[in-house]
């Protein structure tokens, strides 16, 4: 009897054992299959935070009626409860307007990466993916504008961050973040090319010669008649798709290379503050109508680059920009 009673001991020992071993891996399972509401890719995921440990926590916001939606994971990392994902959604105009203040701040100018394939929306300078969509399901508000919803998604900052993994993540995301605010937006599609790092302040989009710009955000650039200098060469931080965004003209200085003029637009009523001082337009600027709002235009240059230089660039520019996004009513100022 007292030898049975070993065996069964040490076999309730040994299931509880294997109950706390495999416990973290049942947590990962769970909260990998409940986090976002089950929107969140399992290898993507996985990949993003193989610099840690096990998952141990997913947070959900939603309030359908205020128009916006959150939710994050987070693993056993570098430090305590670490992000691997968090995303925020929003359609109102006023939660979107308060975000752009803090991406376009000032004279608006802020560096902002575009997004591959099209997408529509920008990295900003703190490494966060910014998406505005329209949101056919929503209608239009009392001004007669499309709504729209603004994701903002980002990795954690002791993730891996490798891009396709990043765009695998935070895609689904949108595309469940439109599902849950009603907003009816077309679903994306994951970017197939996303080779080299994320964009940041230190792995910046490599400019190009103004000859070569043609098949990019600024191919204005290589028709456009640019101040007297050799080695002219764009770097295209905008697309057809973005809400807002720069063309950077630099010419070589040394072995390095200086920017001598930069080329700004933004779309959306909320970029009127950019181009206002005061109540009174500021000069060196352009508007036209595109998809019921404002856009804006803007140029900065160097003390090298005279104004009536300007005036021609920012004019060019802004025809470009108009034909590409089917604007209308073309102003220019000073």
């Amino acid at each position: 009897m007292r030898r049975w009673w070993k065996v069964w001991c040490a076999a309730v020992a040994v299931l509880a054992l294997a109950g706390w071993l495999c416990t973290p891996y049942v947590k990962d399972w769970w909260l990998l299959r409940t986090a976002c509401d089950g929107a969140l890719p399992s290898g993507a995921v996985r990949q993003l935070a193989s610099t840690g440990g096990h998952f141990t926590r997913a947070d959900t916001t939603e309030h359908a009626g205020l128009g916006d939606y959150g939710c994050s994971l987070r693993f056993d990392g570098p430090h305590d409860a670490t992000l691997v994902v968090t995303m925020s959604a929003y359609t109102r105009r006023d939660d979107q307007d308060a975000k752009f203040l803090f991406s376009f701040p000032q004279d608006g100018f802020g560096t902002v990466y575009p997004l591959p394939d099209d997408l529509p929306g920008f990295v900003d300078s703190a490494g966060e993916l910014q998406f505005l969509l329209r949101c056919p399901a929503l209608g239009r508000d009392s001004a007669g504008r499309p709504h729209r919803m603004l994701v903002i998604a980002a990795p954690g900052r002791d993730t891996l961050r490798d891009p396709h993994a990043v765009y695998e993540t935070v895609v689904p995301l949108v595309d469940s973040a439109s599902r849950h605010l009603g907003c009816g937006a077309k679903p994306l599609t994951v970017p197939k090319k996303t080779a080299g790092a994320l964009p940041d302040s230190s792995h910046q989009p490599r400019g190009v010669p103004v000859s070569e710009a043609a098949g990019t955000g600024c191919g204005w650039a290589a028709r456009a008649r640019l101040p007297k200098g050799r080695g002219w060469r764009v770097q295209p931080l905008l697309t057809d798709t973005s809400p807002g965004g720069r063309c950077d003209l630099s010419l070589r200085n040394g072995s390095g290379e200086q920017t001598e003029m930069s080329l700004a637009a933004w779309y959306g009523d909320w970029s009127n503050r950019l181009v206002t001082e005061h109540g009174v337009r500021m000069p060196l600027t352009a508007t036209a109508r595109c998809d019921g709002e404002s856009a804006n235009f803007a140029v900065r240059a160097s003390k090298s680059v005279g104004d009536a230089e300007r005036r021609a660039a920012l004019r060019s520019f802004a025809e470009d920009q108009v034909e590409r996004r089917g604007c209308s009513g073309l102003r220019s100022f000073g």
